[in-house]
């Protein structure tokens, strides 16, 4: 026997209508009342789409069924909207206030906006300087920089490291550091430390003073003693890393890259290094505080650091083992291959 089949009877109200594109929203809607009608059941309804019983009579008293469009969103724009309450002169007075104090807070000047006699509080003082700079009649001033801050030294050649610049091998990025001595009181001593992010090699040395032109000293023994070439060095924004030091890494074509103000952190290699060298070196030896013996000293740990201490960085084998394992010195160094 044939059946014939065709649209339920709760949907005939709906295919009399011309078809019309609905957005989401309103077309779930609309489904959501074809529901109800089929089954006269608000429950069910409402857990199918996930709303609320007055929310589904809500949408069945607004519901034109010649006009679909009576379910779309609509504006929820509260019917009442809070007015300002502030008068004329009182927004004067605030803007007055403002412009003879442009830097004042909202506590300052309802300070002030109560001694000439209004009632008010910081929060309206709050909301009326925001009224008048929405509507442009407040401009504030711009700071202008004076000599209580620090003056940004002009770097003609240093940069900020790019992000896409990955060091892969020994030498693509040396990090370079200072770090204080104080053995004594009165007693200040810098040591210039110098590590290979790849390769965990560190190149120290200690001067009395951390000056541009004691780092362009210890650039030169730098590069005497990394036992592979230098690409890229990079630095804090120190003034010993500016003037002469710049100058040196631009006549050797080694690219400088200067960290941002206040990011430690960016040089985090070098930084620990200064951890590791203070704690088992100076805390544990007896060190004489002179330049030229601690240079001698300085020169012993820098041996046992890169060749004999294990790093754990490197799998506990030694700087000096992971640049033979990559062929960058021969297994059988000469002392010229490693200082």
């Amino acid at each position: 026997m044939a059946h014939v089949v065709g649209l339920p009877w709760q949907f005939h109200p709906l295919a009399k209508y011309p078809p019309l594109e609905l957005p989401p929203g309103a077309r779930d809607r609309l489904r959501a009342l074809t529901l109800w009608q089929a089954t006269q059941d608000v429950r069910l309804v409402g857990q199918t789409f996930q709303v609320s019983r007055a929310t589904l009579y809500r949408w069945r008293a607004r519901w034109d069924p010649p006009d679909a469009r009576s379910l779309q969103e609509r504006s929820r724009r509260p019917r009442r909207v809070r007015r300002p309450q502030w008068s004329r002169p009182l927004v004067q007075a605030v803007r007055r206030a403002r412009e003879t104090y442009p830097r004042w807070g909202k506590e300052k000047l309802v300070v002030l906006l109560r001694r000439e006699g209004f009632t008010l509080s910081a929060s309206t003082v709050g909301r009326v300087l925001a009224h008048l700079r929405r509507q442009g009649q407040l401009i504030e001033p711009r700071p202008r920089a004076v000599s209580a801050h620090k003056r940004r030294l002009a770097r003609p050649y240093a940069v900020r490291k790019p992000r896409e610049y990955r060091p892969q091998h020994p030498g693509d990025l040396v990090e370079v550091d200072t770090l204080d001595i104080r053995p004594l009181p009165g007693v200040i001593l810098k040591q210039f430390t110098a590590r290979d992010v790849i390769s965990r090699w560190d190149v120290l040395e200690a001067q009395p003073h951390a000056t541009a032109q004691g780092a362009a000293r210890f650039l030169a023994t730098l590069r005497h003693r990394m036992p592979f070439p230098i690409r890229s060095l990079q630095v804090d924004g120190g003034s010993e890393f500016s003037a002469a030091f710049e100058t040196a890494c631009q006549q050797a074509g080694i690219r400088l890259f200067v960290l941002p103000p206040k990011s430690p952190t960016l040089n985090g290699a070098v930084e620990r290094a200064n951890r590791t060298h203070t704690e088992e070196f100076y805390e544990v030896s007896d060190c004489a505080w002179t330049i030229a013996a601690l240079h001698v000293e300085l020169r012993r740990w820098e041996h046992i650091y890169n060749t004999i201490r294990p790093h754990q960085a490197l799998g506990y084998r030694t700087p000096l083992q992971f640049l033979q394992d990559h062929a960058i010195v021969p297994l059988s160094p000469s002392p010229s291959h490693i200082y």
